[in-house]
Formats: structure tokens, sequence, C-alpha cells
């Protein structure tokens, strides 16, 4: 299995490679600075590996939840190379990716995974780890005030992301631990993409698309507002 993943969701710029096992990472912790510096690492990786795009069998990215301009830039690269390479995408819950940075540095097996959305809102998603050692979601990924926020079941839950740097009680008390400075890395997007390359979950490059969450909320709101 040969994949590359992007991930621009949050202020750093990270673009993993795993070629037959073998994981590559290159990580720009500089804000804004996407867009200029993804492609040259997507370059130098496939150089170290001494692999060409054409011979992977998938560009995975970080669809989102998270900023819009890093999502975009996530999706438009993926879709871009995709395109030219004649690859299939594997787009990767940005939560979910979280969600398992919290189980390989914290042990954690369930995990509130949540940003901050700005706004007064958050975005979040509950994980449990699997037998598997990944996360698979125990709701959906969405969007909603800090005091909406339910996890799907009692017990001893981890929070992980920003939202804590602002919500600092968020989903207490199930949550009895939160880790506000974690962040995902390029291997964890890979994992989550191998198991979907593995189960044939891709998409034709054209459907690489970020998750706008907030955006989904206002269309739905509106569709509800027609109706009336």
């Amino acid at each position: 299995m040969k994949l590359l993943a992007i991930d621009t969701a949050g202020p750093v710029s990270g673009v993993g490679l795993v070629v037959d096992g073998r994981v590559l990472e290159a990580v720009h912790d500089e804000p804004r600075a996407h867009a200029r510096v993804v492609l040259s690492q997507v370059e130098a990786l496939l150089a170290q590996a001494g692999v060409s795009l054409g011979s992977l069998d998938a560009v995975a990215f970080g669809q989102g939840p998270g900023s819009f301009t890093g999502l975009r830039i996530a999706a438009g690269v993926a879709q871009g190379l995709a395109l030219g390479a004649a690859l299939p995408v594997i787009p990767v819950s940005s939560l979910a990716a979280l969600a398992l940075a919290a189980h390989r540095k914290h042990s954690a097996t369930r995990v509130l995974a949540a940003l901050d959305a700005r706004m007064g809102e958050v975005y979040w998603g509950a994980y449990r780890i699997g037998a598997d050692d990944l996360p698979a979601a125990e709701t959906a990924d969405q969007i909603s005030l800090p005091h909406e926020v339910q996890l799907p079941g009692p017990g001893d839950w981890a929070g992980a992301g920003s939202a804590w740097t602002v919500w600092p009680t968020l989903g207490a008390p199930a949550v009895r631990h939160s880790y506000p400075g974690l962040g995902s890395r390029p291997a964890d997007l890979l994992r989550l993409a191998g198991r979907a390359w593995s189960a044939g979950e891709t998409l034709d490059a054209a459907e690489a698309l970020p998750v706008y969450l907030r955006e989904q909320v206002a269309k739905r709101v509106g569709e509800k507002g027609h109706g009336r």
C-alpha cells in the first residue's frame, strides 16, 4: 500500500507518505504558510522514498472540520495531485485523526475530539478505539454550542483538541482528562486512510471536497425556513 496524506486543517502543515509499511512525515509549523510549503513537502517526501506520484494507490486529505482556508488548500492540493496522476482520493475526518492522536499519546480509549469553532461554538465528535487500535465514530462530527455537546454514554472520556483552551469544562463530568494542545500528525491520517483503502472506501478525485460543518447547519436551517 502506497498512500500520500495532506493535512492543513490546523496551524501546522503536514504531509505523510506510507510506502509498503515505511512511514515518512514532513511538518511545517508556520501559520498561514500552508499554500506556500505543501507542494514542496510532497515533492520532498516522494524523492526521499524514491517513488513517483503515479505509483501511489491514493491521495488522502484532512477534510475537516477546521480552518476554512486550510481545508480548501488540503482538498484542492489533493484533488489536483490525484487528477494529474489518475488516482482516487480518501477524505479523513480531522476529528477522527485527533481521537487517534489521543490514543497514540495518552492511551485514551474513549475520546471526545473537539475544536474551537469560534462564534461561541465547537466542532466535536465522540470516538471509541476499537480492537484494531483505530477510532470508530460514536456520533457524527458536528458543530454546536458547548452546552449542547452530549456524549453517547457514561464513562471515563478523554478530551482532545483546542476547544478546551476556551471551554475547560467541556463534556464534564464524563470528560476526566483533557489535552488542549494535542494535535494529530500526518501518520495518524495515513493510518485512517489505510483502513479506508483496505475497505475500498475511496472517491474519484473530483469528489475531493472539504467538510464545512457550519455551512451544513446553515443550509439545514435555511431549508426549514423555506419549508415554512
